[in-house]
């Protein structure tokens, strides 16, 4: 069976984005495992390149339909630099919206079928908004680009055999709070059930977090879990889906033998894995109909053009991603 292609979208190309990029698709890891094929502009890639000193060949292909025509790296120029110049390292509005077209040219060809999965380099959100477009992280994104309800779209952060999904993103503490409602609580211990089945758990086991310190602490500390988290569970396992808890957010990652940690907002989270897999942690978006995932850290602007950057985050989400594409192939 031949590899699936696999779109890499550049990020932000003032910051470490076509630099990581570059690095992964010439790894033997991603090589082995898909056909891949940057999304962004040529001569973005090619400062990057001779900034580090990356010797590699390169060609544009017209399409994804060509990819793995040649045994180079292969990318779909969009020539997003020729109005207005690539400025490495600065925040700027035409940087911002080349992150976010090249990231919908390759969801659109995901939709499409035109490749198994999308992985996204890190974006400058201030740079988006500098552009006028409204984005508050990638979940949300892929969500209105596949036509998906927003608060049906989730981050998985995946790095190792941990897998991190977040009932809230980038909001507010109190936004987070007023979010975390039992039908909220469902639809993401659904979409994480339904996607670590997708990447070949057959039976997955799910630990939940409570919102508040110790999980309350049997309501000394608040009772969102007694009102809302723990009938939320209860209806889940009702419903088929084998997940525990709330626990205390601070030892739940400790307890052994889960396939995922659900958290209650950002920091319940990222805490854990920035400090358990600094820079090479994957940030996969679960409940869309595509695979698609990006890196948990930032673009790097400071460094742009150094040869620092590693490409392990983007390493890690390719080889998750090409191996649930190829099962979503084979079980047709």
């Amino acid at each position: 069976m031949p590899l699936p292609a696999l779109a890499l979208a550049l990020g932000d190309q003032a910051g470490i984005g076509p630099e990581i990029a570059l690095k992964a698709v010439l790894d033997p890891r991603v090589r082995a495992v898909c056909r891949p094929v940057l999304v962004g502009d040529r001569l973005a890639l090619d400062w990057h390149a001779a900034a580090c000193g990356i010797e590699a060949e390169v060609t544009n292909i017209a399409s994804f339909a060509a990819a793995g025509s040649t045994d180079g790296v292969e990318i779909i120029d969009l020539r997003q630099f020729t109005d207005q110049p690539l400025q490495p390292g600065e925040i700027a509005a035409h940087h911002g919206q080349a992150a976010v077209d090249a990231a919908a040219y390759a969801i659109q060809g995901a939709m499409d079928g035109l490749v198994g999965a999308v992985v996204a380099c890190p974006q400058t959100e201030l740079a988006i908004h500098k552009a006028g477009i409204p984005f508050d992280g990638y979940p949300s994104f892929v969500a209105r680009c596949t036509g998906t309800p927003v608060e049906d779209a989730f981050l998985m952060l995946c790095f190792d055999s941990t897998r991190i999904v977040h009932t809230t993103l980038h909001v507010g503490l109190k936004r987070a709070i007023d979010l975390i409602t039992h039908d909220r609580l469902i639809r993401v211990m659904e979409s994480t059930d339904q996607t670590l089945r997708g990447l070949g758990i057959a039976a997955p086991r799910i630990a939940l977090s409570g919102l508040n310190p110790h999980a309350s602490e049997h309501g000394l500390f608040g009772d969102e879990e007694a009102t809302t988290i723990e009938p939320a569970v209860a209806a889940a396992r009702q419903a088929g889906i084998n997940v525990e808890g709330p626990f205390g957010a601070d030892t739940m990652f400790h307890k052994p033998g889960y396939d995922a940690f659900i958290v209650m907002y950002h920091d319940q989270g990222h805490l854990a894995a920035k400090l358990l897999a600094t820079n090479r942690t994957a940030g996969m978006t679960i409940g869309t109909p595509i695979l698609f995932s990006s890196v948990a850290h930032g673009s790097a602007l400071d460094i742009a053009g150094q040869n620092k950057a590693s490409p392990e985050a983007v390493v890690e989400a390719v080889q998750r991603l090409a191996g649930a594409a190829a099962r979503r192939v084979t079980e047709g």
